[in-house]
């Protein structure tokens, strides 16, 4: 498992890059952990945590009744990163290497710490590590269709139609290998 820089805004406005072992405070004075790890070297109660959130958010806010568990997290090469405050996990999302290209889903973000930039901590911490380990490939996504300025923000554009899928618009993004951000 690798332990990363939580978020927050730096003394100059900005936020710092992420890097390996080092926590940053929030604004609200607290101290988020992200973190990243394959699903077998998470903590059990940690799991059960992240597995609720993405179950409470997407199935129970969202209205959404689809098979959460989906098989692709114990797929070989996937990822998952979560921030994580206290023992409560804040949000989370998978990355997964897909060998052709990086594909990235089930972000979500708590109530409690939406507005907090935890999702955008999440989503360079994914970026900068699958850059890492190759950047010839590019990143693929189905943004839920209101979030895909958001997306836009970290290099990702709309490559095709509008569709729905659970009743909620989505779209399909990508972004380029030589993406600046």
């Amino acid at each position: 498992m690798v332990a990363v820089a939580g978020g927050g805004v730096g003394s100059q406005g900005h936020r710092p890059r992420l890097t390996l072992g080092t926590r940053f405070a929030y604004r609200e004075a607290v101290t988020v952990g992200i973190h990243l790890s394959p699903l077998a070297e998470i903590p059990a109660t940690t799991l059960y945590r992240i597995l609720w959130l993405r179950v409470s958010v997407f199935v129970v806010e969202q209205e959404a009744a689809y098979p959460e568990l989906d098989g692709r997290d114990i797929e070989t090469g996937a990822l998952i990163a979560w921030a994580e405050e206290d023992g409560d996990v804040l949000g989370t999302l998978r990355l997964l290497d897909e060998s052709t290209r990086w594909r990235i889903g089930r972000v979500v973000t708590s109530a409690a710490a939406r507005g907090r930039g935890v999702g955008a901590d999440l989503m360079r911490l994914a970026i900068d590590h699958a850059i890492a380990q190759d950047a010839s490939r590019p990143f693929v996504l189905d943004a839920q269709e209101h979030l895909a300025d958001w997306y836009g923000r970290f290099g990702f554009v709309v490559t095709g139609r509008s569709y729905v899928e659970d009743r909620i618009p989505h779209v399909p993004m990508t972004r380029r290998a030589d993406a600046a951000v």
